[in-house]
């Protein structure tokens, strides 16, 4: 910006800079997002094989489903969706109890699906389960 003074290019720079930055701070807020999809939960029911493939006291991931199933006790299960509500990704992984965004870093505990670690502030969504015949299905009639 030839002719201009060099306080004036200095606030043009600096206003281009926080324009920049709003914006990145908007596609990343910590509002909840539930993602991606536009149902983060089924809309109908999803056979999630037999229900033995849940380990007692801990958890299993549906990455595809978008689903993670928990079994607080022997024939006891809850199911959340897996998609991370702050951005929207999809857990990458459950250790025990806990299930893991790679995003950004979220961990949510996978029997109640309350936010254990941030940026995410929304719990995971609740998703109905039952286990009939040895299967567990989830969704909507389950």
């Amino acid at each position: 910006m030839p002719g201009l003074p060099a306080a004036r290019r200095t606030v043009l720079k600096g206003a281009a800079l926080a324009g920049a930055a709003g914006l990145g701070a908007a596609a990343c807020s910590t509002e909840s997002k539930l993602g991606h999809a536009k149902q983060p939960t089924p809309t109908a029911p999803v056979d999630l094989g037999a229900a033995s493939e849940v380990p007692v006291g801990g958890a299993k991931l549906y990455r595809e489903q978008r689903l993670v199933v928990s079994c607080p006790a022997k024939g006891e299960y809850k199911a959340f969706s897996a998609q991370c509500t702050h951005g929207g990704c999809v857990l990458t992984k459950v250790e025990g109890t806990e299930g893991h965004c790679a995003c950004h870093g979220s961990r949510f505990d996978t029997t109640t699906g309350k936010v254990v670690q941030g940026p995410a502030t929304v719990p995971l969504p609740a998703v109905p389960v039952t286990a009939e015949g040895g299967k567990l299905v989830a969704g909507p009639g389950a």
